[in-house]
């Protein structure tokens, strides 16, 4: 038996289970599960949270439920309890590199990302998140466009009601949830994909709206990306959206290995470049 709370390889995962590591590695690579952290040399780690998860498959799966639902059902189980797409993005990903950016860039960001990915995507999956209604209900017109082209569009925020009828779905976020101090844009699709997420730095009572700082972060991997979708859509959960079962088993297979092309983050550099230039300042 390994010891609690050691690194597991995928060798002691395997033991643990019962599973073999190539069954490991295959579900790694079709369902984006169990998700290591890996080593600067590539090796994988494990923790006894993956041998419990893995475990739960294996009784829903031996119950008769499909392997990819029962791993949806393990992803939405296993949220951390931040609710915090910002920290599970640095956490999964910390070869992204966070920078404080003005809110007035962040916007620029945002519209030029919506520009370039969230309208020219096949059936993207979106997610939006506003902090406050007052805010959302400025970006309001620009998101019902985006849901027309989208599979599927969900807003986050402090919302006094709910029931739109038109899209995009509306996510009310209690006052304590960690996503009522971030802004996130998140683009999953199988041809464009991208995530802006930041965390507001407190502090900043006084502050000029346009003029207040956060930690920002931005990336067009799709593994990423995939992750931060996964996120948004356990929070939606949470909150009781009936939508967001049915996006968490969509989300549990692993994204598409293409990454985006060089033409195609060339464009969004450019609009980035040419929006914050223009709305930026």
């Amino acid at each position: 038996m390994q010891a609690p709370g050691q690194d597991l390889t995928i060798g002691d995962l395997a033991r643990e289970t019962g599973l073999t590591p190539a069954v490991l590695r295959m579900w790694e690579t079709r369902h984006g599960f169990p998700t290591p952290r890996r080593l600067a040399s590539g090796h994988r780690r494990y923790t006894d949270e993956h041998v419990r998860l893995v475990r739960q498959v294996l009784r829903r799966r031996d119950a008769g439920i499909r392997l990819d639902v029962a791993i949806a059902e393990a992803l939405g189980s296993s949220m951390t309890g931040t609710g915090s797409v910002f920290a599970e993005t640095r956490r999964r990903h910390p070869r992204l590199a966070p920078y404080r950016l003005r809110k007035s860039t962040l916007l620029a960001l945002s519209w030029a990302l919506e520009d370039e990915f969230c309208a020219r995507a096949e059936r993207p999956v979106l997610f939006g998140a506003f902090q406050h209604e007052r805010f959302y209900t400025l970006a309001e017109p620009r998101w019902r466009e985006l849901s027309r082209v989208a599979r599927s569009a969900m807003v986050f925020g402090e919302f006094s009601s709910t029931g739109a009828t038109e899209p995009p779905t509306r996510v009310h976020l209690g006052p304590d949830a960690p996503m009522r101090r971030e802004w996130s844009v998140v683009c999953d699709a199988p041809d464009l994909s991208a995530c802006l997420t930041a965390w507001e730095l407190p502090g900043q009572v006084d502050v000029p709206d346009r003029d207040r700082v956060f930690e920002s972060l931005w990336t067009v991997d799709p593994v990423a990306v995939r992750d931060a979708a996964r996120v948004c859509a356990q929070v939606a959960q949470a909150a009781g959206v009936p939508e967001a079962q049915v996006l968490l088993y969509d989300l549990a297979d692993a994204p598409p290995t293409t990454v985006t092309d060089i033409a195609g983050a060339s464009a969004l550099l450019n609009r980035v470049v040419a929006y914050v230039d223009r709305f930026g300042g």
